[in-house]
């Protein structure tokens, strides 16, 4: 892997845990139960995709 494109790597790493970070924080403040379980779940779905780019590592 070239030094770019580790970069790259890394600046998805960031994004994905950003995102991550708000969709729990988000789930966190909502009280409407559909709209919750969707934020966790998305959660969910950007840890699945951290780890997919951790992988790549």
């Amino acid at each position: 892997m070239t030094e770019k494109e580790l970069l790259y790597v890394e600046d998805a790493l960031g994004h994905e845990q950003y995102f991550q970070t708000q969709c729990g924080q988000t789930a966190q403040q909502i009280q409407d139960k559909e709209l919750k379980s969707f934020a966790q779940s998305m959660q969910q779905r950007h840890s699945e995709i951290y780890n997919s780019f951790y992988n790549l590592l």
